[in-house]
């Protein structure tokens, strides 16, 4: 089978060994729970439950009032002990309900369909919507947005991304090797909610286990192909999945959709067979607890708003002082300040380092390693540097508001310059001008 990529891009380490072949174990039910009600790109949801109400698995605690949000659940049956701003993964704080276990981890009723291909797409949408599924790659869009493409953009293409590119994390790759079955039928029924006729699912050519598993299950069904993709960093991307598997292009400024396609994660995929199949709301994931600093790596299935100290602990604890801690991987996850934050929908991952090492930045030697590597073509120096300088218009004129964010370019930069950061700048910056 023909191996696929795309251009530029790096090759970390993708330091997996410690939890490639370790199953999914489910996490011990946390005894409190902090579920911000903003979990997913767009609008926070609005609470359904005051301080005191007693709710079960399940029950829907957060309403999303606008189109790009997703309502939010209760992840364990208990009492809402408070809601108030707390500290959140992706900074700041946000609006969180907290709940108090009871010990019972009674769920709610709920019904799902084996029979969803009598159902019609906007019913798969409606179910997906009400079952709080956004995309659990990382991005956290919301799904049944991604199922409501604009008026005119026809979609002839899906991809399902099992890459799974970042260095340590194994959640999906165990997910395609455990669930194989579920994951291709959520697959399906994405398909099913677009009337999409040609799928396609791309994994790296180092998970091997994975690609067997899945293209057994497969079976040569011919409406999903398998796409074996280079091992290399981002290949999971979006957009770089798209140019690898179907040789497009999404424009500057553009989205999938604008070249008919759009792309799903496997972790995704799994939790629409849940919502529709068995009618489960999205109260939990599997991520993977990782890295130096931890004693015991694992996958593990963990319900939503699950601290991350609950979860070192159920690794063995530290070992060792951790030197920072990572929501997500090393390329593109986020430094906690503390290990209190709660997992969120988004999080795939909890890296633990041990020996951090600050260089300390020179100048730009002009050596074009960040240009080769960036998987969009851009020039990550020339955007770091207008944005250092207050120059944001000339910096977005480079691109900057093309930018991933993957990270490559900072790996790559011998001067240690924090370009991603800079450019994250330079976004924020030009997004604060837009909404004046």
């Amino acid at each position: 089978m023909k191996i696929l990529t795309f251009p530029g891009g790096v090759h970390p380490p993708t330091s997996k060994e410690a939890t490639r072949d370790k199953k999914i174990e489910p996490a011990k039910i946390p005894e409190r729970v902090i579920i911000p009600l903003l979990q997913h790109t767009g609008a926070p949801g609005e609470a359904l439950v005051s301080k005191g109400d007693r709710v079960t698995v399940g029950q829907k605690i957060g309403e999303a009032k606008a189109f790009v949000s997703a309502p939010v659940h209760a992840t364990i049956s208990g009492e809402v002990i408070e809601i108030k701003p707390l500290p959140y993964p992706l900074g700041l704080n946000t609006d969180s309900i907290v709940i108090q276990s009871d010990g019972k981890d009674e769920w709610l009723e709920v019904e799902g369909t084996k029979d969803w291909k009598a159902l019609s797409p906007d019913k798969i949408r409606e179910t997906i919507r009400e079952a709080g599924i956004v995309g659990l790659g990382g991005a956290a869009f919301p799904t049944h947005v991604k199922l409501s493409p604009p008026e005119g953009k026809k979609i002839d293409a899906y991809i399902l991304n099992g890459a799974e590119c970042e260095p340590y994390l194994t959640c999906d790759y165990r997910l395609m090797v455990e669930r194989p079955k579920e994951i291709l039928e959520g697959f399906r029924i994405l398909m099913a909610a677009l009337s999409v006729k040609n799928g396609y699912i791309g994994i790296e050519d180092n998970k091997r286990e994975a690609i067997s598993a899945m293209g057994r299950e497969l079976n040569g069904e011919p409406d999903i192909q398998m796409k074996v993709l280079k091992t290399k960093y981002p290949q999971g991307g979006e957009k770089q999945l798209i140019k690898a598997i179907l040789r497009k292009e999404v424009p500057s400024g553009g989205l999938p959709f604008d070249v008919g396609v759009l792309v799903s994660n496997v972790g995704t995929a799994f939790s629409c067979w849940e919502a529709v199949v068995s009618g489960k709301p999205l109260v939990e994931r599997v991520i993977t607890v990782t890295g130096p600093g931890v004693k015991e790596p694992k996958n593990l299935r963990v319900r939503i708003g699950t601290r991350v100290s609950d979860l070192i602990e159920a690794c063995g604890g530290f070992n060792g002082k951790p030197g920072k801690i990572i929501m997500g991987g090393p390329m593109m996850g986020l430094t906690q300040f503390t290990d209190e934050v709660p997992v969120i929908k988004g999080t795939s991952g909890i890296l633990v380092q041990t020996d951090v090492l600050w260089d300390e930045e020179i100048a730009c030697i002009r050596c074009g390693k960040c240009i080769q590597s960036c998987p969009l073509y851009l020039m990550p120096t020339m955007i770091s540097l207008y944005s250092k300088r207050g120059r944001l218009e000339e910096a977005k004129d480079y691109g900057a508001l093309d930018c991933i964010e993957c990270g490559a370019c900072g790996y790559t930069c011998p001067a240690r310059i924090p370009l991603v950061q800079w450019i994250k700048y330079a976004k924020r910056e030009l997004a604060k001008k837009k909404a004046q």
